[in-house]
């Protein structure tokens, strides 16, 4: 179906494609393209030069742009190419002794799960993790979740600021009190959250996160590669890159050894970073209200999709709207069943996933919940299936109509 929403021409997606899984990967606008591709230009036109005397101010003006967007000091903040690197880094930074808890959750992204075990495992530690309610009710049921499953054994908690297959948001900032207050340090993957929803990190600081991490191009719509993890000024001397390179002994002491060895990693294409500004400025931009009424659109449209789909299958909204941002998850009916999706890897796309695409050129992922690939999961758990939904500015609201019915129709057969 052609895109009703005006705002789509500043995308390259195709067109036919009904593309309602912004959630995923994100989608980079044109403009923004073209001002990565700017800073590619000047890089390959004199390579040293760029690397060895532009490229620091250069990091230096995007983070502190990136820092007003997120409400939080440049120096406190590094640029990773994705928030599953940002949550390796600080996992594999730290060191848990052996008989000592790791806590998650069963909503956390698959692969910072994986991190979590490979560095428990690693230290001679447990992961734990804890079973959140879905459909959940409200946040102090995550709350009670989360503090019942903590012991005297837990030292470091991974917690998703919104979830990525339920697309919940967490009650991040008074489960980090709540954790702090035992003693427990509170790392975030915050993969969703930037240009999703206001982020103060300044504020998650004051209610005890340590560490925090989120992408740039998922709901900002920079280029892939571009996300940012901060780190408290407390703990970032014994916070490392994954790349260890020249700043480990760079001389200089104007900069924080956190700064030299994060903006060093080897030879790499930082213009995803250095473009990042230009998605803030540009998507922020498209609405007269800036951020918050791209926020704030995004969100009643997420709304407005989730409630489109749920009358057409005939099921309750799993997640109160205050708990949502720019995503939603519908439980699919019951007879619509998971057997065929337990078997699938994390990677892999469900049969009703891959119907959508064949049928009506639908993109958007259908998920097992409980997930087979989560820990704790067994074969006797009742599973259903999940569609996530995004809402991104090129969306509009006749390719929810055209979701449900689509939906209606495979489910049918």
């Amino acid at each position: 179906m052609p895109r009703s929403s005006p705002l789509a021409a500043h995308w390259s997606l195709d067109p036919d494609v009904v593309f309602l899984n912004h959630g995923s990967f994100g989608a980079c606008p044109t403009p923004v393209l073209e001002a990565q591709r700017a800073w590619r230009d000047r890089l390959e036109s004199e390579p040293v030069r760029f690397m060895v005397d532009e490229l620091e101010p250069a990091l230096d003006m995007a983070r502190a742009r990136v820092a007003a967007f997120l409400r939080a000091d440049p120096d406190d903040l590094a640029f990773v190419h994705n928030a599953t690197s940002g949550v390796n880094t600080v996992l594999r930074s730290l060191r848990i002794a052996p008989g000592d808890e790791v806590l998650g959750a069963d909503h956390e992204y698959n692969a910072c799960l994986n991190a979590a075990r490979y560095v428990a495992e690693r230290d001679g530690a447990r992961l734990v993790v804890a079973a959140l309610p879905f459909p959940v009710a409200g946040p102090e049921e995550v709350v009670e979740r989360v503090l019942a499953a903590v012991t005297p054994r837990t030292r470091l908690a991974l917690l998703s600021h919104v979830t990525s297959p339920t697309a919940v948001v967490l009650p991040v900032a008074e489960l980090a009190r709540e954790l702090a207050a035992r003693g427990v340090e509170v790392l975030v993957d915050g993969a969703h959250a930037p240009g999703m929803l206001p982020v103060d990190l300044r504020a998650l600081e004051t209610s005890g996160v340590a560490y925090w991490t989120g992408n740039l191009h998922k709901w900002t719509c920079a280029p892939k590669g571009a996300a940012i993890l901060w780190v408290r000024r407390d703990r970032q001397a014994a916070i490392r890159p994954l790349t260890i390179s020249h700043g480990a002994n760079d001389p200089r002491r104007h900069r924080s050894r956190f700064r030299l060895e994060f903006d060093w990693m080897g030879t790499d294409d930082p213009t995803a970073w250095l473009a990042a500004p230009a998605a803030i400025d540009f998507v922020g931009g498209l609405m007269p209200g800036g951020w918050p009424e791209v926020m704030a659109r995004n969100h009643a449209l997420a709304l407005a999709g989730r409630d489109t789909v749920c009358r057409r299958l005939g099921v309750a909204p799993p997640v109160p709207d205050g708990m949502l941002g720019s995503m939603a998850a519908v439980l699919l009916p019951e007879d619509a069943g998971a057997a065929a999706s337990t078997a699938l890897s994390p990677l892999d796309a469900d049969p009703i996933q891959l119907a959508l695409q064949e049928r009506f050129r639908i993109q958007i992922p259908v998920l097992p919940w409980p997930t087979p690939w989560t820990p704790g999961f067994s074969a006797d758990m009742a599973r259903r299936r999940l569609v996530r939904l995004s809402a991104q500015l090129y969306n509009d609201p006749a390719e929810y109509d055209v979701l449900a019915e689509g939906l209606a129709e495979v489910l049918a057969r």
